[in-house]
Order: C-alpha cells, then structure tokens, then sequence
C-alpha cells in the first residue's frame, strides 16, 4: 500500500511538472510571436506615415526603427515576465549600477561587432555609420537578449552558451534565436559580390535582412523545438 501510495505522489508530481513545462512552452511561443510581430511591424507601420518608405530602400532609416522597436519590445516583455531573474529583492543602487552595466556591454558589444563585421570584409572607412548600424542590430538580436535574460553577467554567458548549459526553456530559446540570428547574417553575405545589381545587394541590406530573418525563424523554432524535445530535456537546478 505505501509503494503504491508513493507511486501515486510521484505520479502527480510528474504530470504537474510536465503541465507546468507546457505552459511556459506555450508562453515563450507567445513571447516570441510579440517579438516576431513586432519586427513585421516595422516594415508596415512607417509605410502609412512616411511616402517612399521601404525596407530597402531607406534602409539605414529601417535599421534605426528596427533596433529601437525590438530593444523595447524585448526590455519591456523582459520586465513583466522575468523568467531569470532572481527572486531576491535588490536596493536602488544595484538596479541603478546593473542598468549601467548593461549599457557599457551593450555598447561594447556594437564596437565588437563592428570590428568582427569589418575584419570579415566590411568597408573600413566607406560605409561606417552602416556597417556601425548594422552591428548595433546584431547586438539588439543577440547581445541585448542576454542582458535582458541574464544581466551583466558574463559567467552565466559562458555557461548558457556551453553544451547542455541552459537550466530553462529560456535560455534554451536565447541559445537558438542567436545562433539562428548570427547565421542569418553570415548567409546574408553571400549575394553581395554576385554582379546582379539588385538593390538589396547593397552593403548591407542582404546582411541585415539575413539576421532579421534568422533572428525571426529562431524565435518561431525554439519554441518547437523544445516542444518536439520536451521529454528529452533536463535542466539542472540552480
């Protein structure tokens, strides 16, 4: 009767670990889809307020409000979920000094990727301010979401980015969408030095769509992936 009784409580912890898993399966893909939405947003939105605006056209124009819409996006859906953070209540000052924190990374992330973006092949002196831009959007992609899910701190980096690193769906689905947005914008590289002539060959419209679309079919992935996965996965506690 006991082992029966504990095979029953065992029972039920399993099934409300797996329906607890399901929901936040289910509220990533929700998240998600607000960040996939909101990127789709703004190539349409700027179009009824602005005559002339496209994607490739006022491009620089696009990486500006691309960048913005998606840092507030992820900061704010970041705020009010909070799926890493730590439950211990922090004084003013720590916000104030980890706020600052983010910034300079963030910041030195964009020099970072500039640097790599020019040692790959970049313009060094023509083209600055779009090579900069465009680093600044590979930061937002990759960078900004670290720092929204782990804070500044680079150990945890380290860890979330090693083999069988992630302690949660979420920083399973941070480790997909940066990859899927880094390789986007490596594959975006290939038709600039095709002889097409089309516009979007411009330096570095192909670049910046390629990690758009990556960032964006990572975001639609991870969440699949770790349903299709979900019985496979374990995530050691903290």
């Amino acid at each position: 009767m006991r082992g029966n009784g504990l095979e029953l409580r065992q029972g039920r912890f399993r099934l409300m670990g797996n329906t607890m898993r399901e929901a936040e399966i289910r509220k990533l893909f929700a998240v998600n889809l607000l960040c996939v939405f909101s990127i789709i947003l703004t190539a349409v939105v700027p179009t009824v307020f602005w005559d002339g605006f496209t994607v490739v056209g006022t491009h620089l124009t696009w990486l500006r409000i691309c960048s913005v819409s998606v840092s507030a996006v992820s900061i704010v859906l970041h705020l009010i979920l909070k799926p890493n953070l730590s439950p211990k209540r922090s004084s003013f000052a720590h916000k104030i000094s980890r706020f600052l924190k983010c910034c300079i990374y963030f910041f030195m992330s964009c020099v970072l990727f500039h640097v790599i973006i020019v040692l790959y092949g970049a313009p060094l002196i023509e083209s600055v301010t779009e090579t900069f831009l465009f680093a600044v959007l590979l930061s937002t992609f990759t960078t900004l979401q670290c720092l929204c899910m782990l804070g500044p701190n680079l150990q945890a980096w380290i860890r979330v980015f090693s083999k069988n690193g992630a302690m949660s769906i979420w920083e399973s689905s941070l480790q997909i969408t940066t990859m899927c947005g880094i390789l986007g914008a490596w594959f975006g590289a290939f038709p600039i030095p095709l002889d097409w002539d089309r516009p979007w060959q411009v330096w570095p419209v192909s670049c910046s769509l390629g990690a758009t679309f990556g960032y964006m079919a990572g975001l639609i992935i991870a969440p699949l992936w770790i349903h299709w996965n979900r019985k496979q996965l374990t995530y050691k506690s903290r």
